[in-house]
C-alpha cells in the first residue's frame, strides 16, 4: 500500500461523486458525462495509491471494465438501460475489485427492483399515464457505496500493517 491517506481520500471523492450522480439522476434522470469521466479518470490514482500491480491487477480491472461495457452497451442498444447508467457502471468497474463487481451488480439489481416497485406505486397512486422513468443511477450508486463499505474497506484495512492501525 503506497498511501493509506490518499487511498481513503480517493474513496471519499468517489463517494461524493456517487452521491452527486444519484442526486442528478433523481432530479433530472440524467448522469452527466463529465461526472462519469471524472470517476473513470480518477481510478488510476486509486490503483497507484492502493498498490495495485500492473500485472495482473490493472489488467484484470481493465478486462472486467471492457466486458462490463460490452454487456451494458448491448442492454443500452436494447433500450433496457440508460446511457449514463452504462457509463457509470463501466467507470465503477475500474474502482471495484473484479471479485467484488458481481456482488455490486446483484446488490444493484435488488435495490433497483425495490426502487422500481416504489416508483411504480407512486406512479399508480398519482394516476399518471405513460412510461415510468426510474432513476436507476440511484440503485447503482447505493450498491457501489455498499460495495466499497462492505467489500473494499475491509480488504484495504487488511493490507495496512498493524503498526499503522494504532
Amino acid at each position: 500500500m503506497r498511501s493509506e491517506l490518499l487511498t481513503y481520500g480517493l474513496l471519499a471523492v468517489l463517494a461524493i461523486g456517487l452521491l452527486a450522480a444519484a442526486f442528478t439522476d433523481l432530479k433530472r434522470r440524467q448522469i452527466d458525462n463529465w461526472l462519469n469521466a471524472a470517476i473513470a479518470l480518477a481510478a488510476p490514482a486509486f490503483w497507484w495509491a492502493s498498490g495495485l500491480d500492473l500485472w495482473p491487477g490493472v489488467a484484470w480491472q481493465l478486462g472486467v471494465t471492457a466486458l462490463a461495457f460490452v454487456i451494458l452497451a448491448a442492454l443500452f442498444a436494447m433500450r433496457m438501460m440508460g446511457g449514463g447508467d452504462v457509463k457509470l457502471l463501466a467507470a465503477l468497474a475500474l474502482w471495484i475489485r473484479p471479485e467484488h463487481f458481481l456482488w455490486l451488480v446483484v446488490v444493484m439489481s435488488v435495490i433497483g427492483g425495490v426502487l422500481t416497485i416504489v416508483f411504480a406505486a407512486w406512479h399508480v397512486t398519482r394516476r399518471q399515464t405513460g412510461r415510468i422513468a426510474i432513476p436507476y443511477g440511484v440503485a447503482i450508486c447505493a450498491a457501489a457505496l455498499l460495495t466499497v463499505y462492505v467489500k473494499s474497506l475491509p480488504a484495504l484495512q487488511a493490507t495496512i500493517p498493524a503498526a499503522h492501525l494504532g
